[in-house]
């Protein structure tokens, strides 16, 4: 027998699969290992510092920083293809002579310490425009916004009718900066539960417009609270100059997005997030950047290899994104990535990230072609031969793993975007696994599209849905969800809109009788997202709307629709319409979300499924002592339906989708439903208790005790 490693024997010791491919995974992680220790001694005199030193000490050294005692304003840069460097801007009006930075060190850092006014002031005003201008080999010219930049805005019309629609970076230095007054939620990842409302402010509102993060604060948060979430998870935050890039451009890493408010705004809206107890997520996006040159970091010094790898390389851009790939075995990228993690950790007090785009970053081929088909074969991703994994990115997601968990060893959240399902994605470093906390259970909203689109319900495959739903890798949490943000957008249909489609505008209002497709499609909505949340994973993802069934699609404006906000908002106002039957898939997130909160299945071992009837359409598992049935037949009730169940007792009610607030027809008399089991072996269970099931009805039962 080959012997194992010691740095990753843990994860073969949780998934034995993995022993023919240890010596791989071991140099997957020496790699790893062998940058967090030059990192950690790259100190000038060679003394150790922690992960999470050096990231803080690289965004408290590089950018624009105000210092409140001497009035002193600091400014550092990395240009190293530039040869000088200026500090233009407002504040000299203009200048290309009065405030050069010092020449650039053996490691291209430019850098300038700017004294105060004569009068005590700072010489740089805040939220006042400001350039570096760099001259190159050449002596070329060009403008950039800092790499670092903290502020960075749209142009007003003028502007950009006479200069064009790039950015422009701000000093931000507000005399009043916001003081955090909640402490983050307590959350001990290991065993608490994480229920996820994925949400983007600027179509948070029922009008056309874009909304603004202090309506978030008021007007959203407290219907997340309502709801029963525990998790926040904020998209296009990062600064992204197109908006239609649902903020997935990213131009400036260290802003936040202007178009919503200043970054105190976001500071209270995350404080008063935590004072509700919600945990805040950064969906974070480090997997690609915009092209812009004029307002991102493309061409930053003139080069096009300094933050990604060279276009003649072949591995500079995304061949479907449009968008520069970054060059993670370079020293200063590590920096800078590692750094911006920290900066929103400290700075903004988020309490974890999501990951977008991992798959893309795990391989050369960037999961497309070919080449992103995976079939589940370990040699697809650990074969030494065949594998395309691109190993420094794989190292840089193991160190930002390591970062976020020593920042924040208690309550800080990682997941990772990955549709691969690349092994140890999900186990901790110190086993020798990535260690993300959690991986998004990709396959799961296109199941249910797919079932909906190509399959009448009559033909749903129960064993095929279970199996979709419980196929995820051993000791790997996943987070599941019914649909993606993705499925919201223009070209595709939220699950609401497959089920019901036009009748949404015509027959949800309870002035009408109840037709049979909009009773289908509510009824067949509750359970969908029932048997997710219950079944497909360790944690729960919903995003905005989709709980009571968003009526429209998502288009950002653009130039093919006008410019039209119309269709990115989302309607709570439907939700508040006392005759519109949207209340209702609402009240069933609600119900569903609290019963969760209460009697805990997520975070929790695996579910034994105990039934999966092809012809009744049931289905019946147990987790955490509870005990879930579902019955997803178009037309039969079954009376006295025998389901196995192991632990003995009285079983009641605490879940049931048919109560007329969550929009079902009250066909089970809960008061007086007590379910008490028989002592006889059942589905391979040891006893067996028998419902009544109504047809497109899910009830979750717990013992009464």
């Amino acid at each position: 027998m080959a012997v194992i490693p010691e740095n990753v024997k843990g994860a073969v010791d949780t998934d034995p699969w993995l022993e023919p491919f240890a010596e791989v995974l071991s140099e997957r992680r020496y790699l790893a290992d062998r940058w967090s220790y030059d990192i950690k001694h790259s100190t000038s005199d060679n003394s150790a510092q922690s992960l999470a030193t050096f990231a803080r000490k690289s965004y408290q050294a590089y950018g624009l920083h105000a210092d409140p005692e001497t009035k002193q304003i600091r400014y550092r840069e990395w240009a190293p293809n530039a040869v000088r460097a200026f500090l233009v801007g407002e504040f000299n009006n203009w200048s290309t002579e009065s405030h050069e930075l010092k020449s650039k060190d053996a490691y291209g850092v430019f850098s300038i310490t700017i004294p105060p006014l004569e009068s005590g002031d700072f010489a740089i005003a805040h939220d006042s425009k400001l350039k570096i201008l760099l001259v190159l080999p050449d002596g070329s010219h060009i403008y950039r916004l800092p790499a670092w930049i903290t502020r960075a805005t749209q142009p007003d019309k003028e502007t950009a009718r006479q200069f064009g629609p790039s950015y422009e970076a701000r000093f931000w230095n507000p005399s009043v900066q916001y003081q955090f007054k909640n402490k983050r939620p307590a959350f001990e990842r290991k065993t608490d539960s994480l229920r996820i409302y994925e949400a983007h402010v600027g179509i948070s509102s029922p009008e056309p417009k874009v909304a603004t993060y202090k309506e978030f604060t008021h007007t959203v948060l407290p219907r997340i609270r309502d709801l029963g979430y525990d998790a926040i998870q904020l998209m296009a935050i990062m600064e992204h100059a197109y908006y239609a890039s649902f903020g997935y451009q990213v131009t400036n890493f260290f802003a936040v997005s202007s178009r919503y408010g200043t970054p105190e705004d976001l500071k209270e809206l995350i404080d008063v997030a935590h004072g509700m107890g919600l945990l805040v997520l950064l969906d974070v996006v480090h997997s690609h950047a915009s092209k812009n040159v004029d307002d991102g970091l493309n061409k930053f010094d003139g080069s096009d290899h300094q933050y990604f790898h060279s276009l003649a390389s072949g591995r500079g851009e995304h061949p479907l994104w449009d968008s520069r790939l970054f060059n993670y075995g370079s020293f200063e990228v590590l920096r800078f990535l590692l750094s911006n993690l920290a900066f929103y950790i400290d700075v903004y007090q988020f309490d974890g990230f999501r990951f977008d785009g991992v798959t893309s970053m795990l391989y050369n081929h960037h999961g497309v072609g070919a080449g992103g088909a995976f079939s589940g074969n370990y040699n697809e991703y650990l074969s030494k031969e065949k594998s395309d994994v691109d190993h420094e990115a794989l190292a840089f997601l193991m160190l930002a793993n390591d970062l976020v968990h020593e920042i924040l060893p208690d309550n800080g959240i990682t997941i990772a975007e990955d549709v691969s399902g690349y092994p140890t994605l999900c186990l901790s470093r110190h086993i020798g696994g990535v260690g993300f906390d959690y991986r998004l259970a990709m396959a799961l909203p296109d199941m249910w599209i797919k079932l909906i689109k190509e399959k009448s319900d009559d033909d749903w495959k129960m064993g095929d849905i279970v199996h979709n739903l419980v196929n995820r890798r051993h000791g790997e949490k996943v987070v599941a969800y019914a649909e993606s943000h993705d499925q919201a957008l223009v070209g595709d249909k939220t699950l609401a809109f497959w089920l019901m489609d036009a009748a949404m505008y015509t027959d949800m209002t309870l002035a009408k009788p109840l037709i049979p497709v909009v009773d289908r499609g509510i009824a067949l909505h509750k359970l969908i997202r029932l048997i997710t949340h219950t079944l497909g994973g360790e944690a729960y993802l919903n995003f905005e709307g989709n709980e009571f069934g968003h009526p429209e699609w998502l288009d950002f404006p653009n130039a093919n629709n006008d410019d039209s906000y119309h269709y990115a908002r989302r309607q709570f106002n439907l939700i508040e319409d006392p005759l519109l039957r949207y209340q209702h898939l609402n009240n069933f997130d609600k119900g569903m979300q609290n019963c969760e909160r209460q009697f805990k299945w997520l975070n929790t071992p695996q579910a034994y499924v105990s039934l999966k009837h092809e012809v009744d359409k049931v289905i019946a598992f147990e987790r955490n002592g509870l005990l879930f049935i579902f019955n997803f037949h178009p037309v039969e009730s079954f009376a006295d339906y025998r389901i196995g169940v192991e632990q003995p007792g009285c079983y009641k009610i605490i879940l049931n989708s048919d109560r007329p607030e969550f929009g079902g027809h009250n066909r089970i008399d809960e008061p007086s439903s007590r379910f008490f089991t028989t002592d006889l072996r059942w589905n391979d269970r040891s006893n067996y208790i028998q419902v009544y099931i109504p047809t497109r009805t899910a009830i979750v039962l717990a013992l009464a005790s």
